[in-house]
């Protein structure tokens, strides 16, 4: 599984609107200044989250876009959703797809499990959490993290 540039930025899309929208829309103009991210690229992330109900869209001279729930209530496994052609670590996983020639029935258990655990966890942590930066922490040695692998 490998989450795309729309995946990650429709994070910081749901963040910046959770941060700015408390009291009227965000133009998307704005989420683009702040996040640093081409207008256009971002209209079609956005417009990927609001088919998928993730944000509202107003019209008008004041209008813009928010959250179309509270923070909490959000997934980071539906905004990935809503963004990734595919949340599938192998595409043997992946529904409808023919089995992949290199997995066989020993080692797909092994793969199923690693996906269904990468879902629990994106599953069990919310867009507030990634606010607050109160998600699990998998390991100690992410604290200090600089980037580097």
């Amino acid at each position: 599984m490998r989450i795309s540039t729309k995946g990650r930025y429709a994070l910081m899309v749901l963040i910046d609107l959770a941060e700015q929208a408390k009291e009227k829309p965000v133009s998307l103009r704005s989420v683009a200044e702040r996040q640093g991210i081409s207008e256009k690229y971002l209209e079609g992330i956005v417009a990927r989250l609001s088919a998928a109900q993730l944000v509202d869209s107003i019209r008008g001279k004041y209008g813009g876009y928010r959250l179309s729930k509270a923070p909490k209530d959000y997934t980071i496994m539906e905004i990935l959703l809503a963004t990734e052609e595919s949340m599938a670590i192998i595409s043997t996983l992946d529904q409808g797809l023919a089995t992949d020639t290199v997995i066989n029935e020993r080692t797909v258990g092994f793969w199923a499990g690693l996906q269904n655990y990468i879902h629990d966890y994106l599953i069990g942590v919310s867009l507030q959490d990634v606010i607050d930066g109160t998600y699990a922490k998998l390991d100690m040695k992410y604290d200090h993290w600089d980037g580097s692998i």
